[in-house]
């Protein structure tokens, strides 16, 4: 069973899905991608989802307050991340990048050792389904620029500000 349980943080609602094993999705509602990230979900994990929550929405919720007023920078909820060997490597070098730090997807296929990887690390890095958890948003342009994120460009910026001690007022993300 995946337990669906959805609250507030500065940047919107978050859904959070867990397993009994750990956590599965993490995702800012009203993203295009949770539907069909559920369906994978479902079908790679073969089971139901059903709202309510469990002591890994609980923990997350918790620690994501932590996160979101500053005084935490490590996570320690259980993840449970299905996904192919080469997703899981770039899901586990994402988590090697500190808070407050950035990379980029060259940097990222050259620390798999597979420097041609460029593409495959991109396509990897927008299948994650642990949104700041599995720190997707510290991969920026090689030039410095902004890139993709599902959560949106100004949440990404709004993170990366506030991992680099760089606090602004509130954006309104959702209008």
């Amino acid at each position: 069973m995946l337990y669906l349980h959805s609250f507030p943080s500065p940047l919107g609602n978050i859904l959070a899905a867990a397993s009994e094993r750990g956590l599965c999705l993490l995702e800012f509602a009203g993203s295009r991608r949770i539907d069909d990230e559920l369906r994978d979900l479902q079908r790679l994990l073969g089971c139901q989802t059903k709202q309510g929550e469990n002591e890994h929405t609980r923990l997350v919720q918790t620690q994501l307050g932590e996160y979101f007023q500053g005084t935490r920078r490590e996570f320690s909820v259980p993840l449970h991340a299905p996904g192919s060997p080469f997703q899981r490597q770039v899901w586990n070098a994402l988590q090697t990048i500190p808070y407050g730090e950035t990379t980029h997807y060259q940097a990222l296929a050259e620390q798999l050792g597979n420097p041609a990887a460029v593409r495959a690390v991109a396509a990897a890095n927008g299948a994650n389904r642990l949104s700041i958890l599995i720190p997707c948003h510290r991969v920026i342009g090689k030039d410095g620029s902004l890139t993709g994120y599902g959560g949106g460009l100004q949440r990404k910026q709004w993170l990366l500000d506030h991992e680099q001690g760089r606090h602004q007022v509130q954006p309104d993300l959702l209008g």
